[in-house]
C-alpha cells in the first residue's frame, strides 16, 4: 500500500492513503523531539527521556507502548510493547542520492520503505511510504507509520546537526 506524509507549518505531519488522513504529528516547536501522535480519536505523547534525550518513549496515558533510540551505526532501533508483547524493529537510512528509509522487523523483512522528498518551497521534507503486506495485517500499523515518519524527521534532523 502506498501513503503520503505531508508537513505543513513545520511542524505539523499528516500521512493520508487515497486522500484520507490516517493520523497527524504534531511537534511541540521546531527543533525539538516532543511531539503528539493523533490517530482517529486517540492521542500518544512521544518524550525524549534521559540526559541527552536520546531515548524517546510514545506514551499512552501513562503506559509506555513503544521506546526508540539511535544505535551506533546510525539505525535506530524500536521497541513496542502492544498488548503486553514485546517486538523489536530497526529504521535505517540507505543511500545517498537516491536516499531511502527501510523499517524491518528482527528477521529483516521489510515491512515499510519510505522515500523523503524535500519541498524548497515550505523547506520540509515530504514522504513517500510504501508498506508491506505484513505490516499492513499489524493492528498497529498506524502507529508505527507515524513513528517512523517521526524517526525520519529525527534522523534528518541529527544529521543536520539542530
Amino acid at each position: 500500500m502506498e501513503y503520503q506524509a505531508t508537513s505543513e507549518k513545520f511542524t505539523t505531519f499528516k500521512i493520508t492513503k487515497d486522500e484520507k488522513i490516517i493520523g497527524e504529528l504534531h511537534y511541540k516547536n521546531w527543533f525539538k523531539f516532543n511531539a503528539e501522535i493523533e490517530i482517529l480519536n486517540s492521542k500518544y505523547q512521544v518524550e525524549p527521556k534521559g540526559f541527552w534525550g536520546t531515548t524517546v518513549e510514545v506514551i499512552d496515558g501513562k503506559n509506555v507502548i513503544l521506546k526508540f533510540a539511535m544505535n551506533w551505526d546510525g539505525n535506530v532501533l524500536l521497541k513496542t510493547y502492544f498488548e503486553d508483547t514485546e517486538k523489536d524493529y530497526i529504521f535505517k537510512h540507505q543511500g545517498f542520492f537516491k536516499e531511502s528509509f527501510l523499517l524491518t522487523d528482527q528477521k529483516g523483512s521489510e515491512l515499510m520503505m519510505m522515500k523523503p522528498n524535500f519541498k524548497w518551497n515550505s523547506l520540509n521534507y515530504e514522504y513517500q511510504m510504501m508498506t508491506s503486506e505484513i505490516l499492513e495485517t499489524f493492528d498497529e500499523k498506524n502507529i508505527l507509520l507515524l513513528i517512523s515518519l517521526h524517526c525520519a524527521n529525527y534522523y534528518m534532523s541529527m544529521m543536520m546537526g539542530m
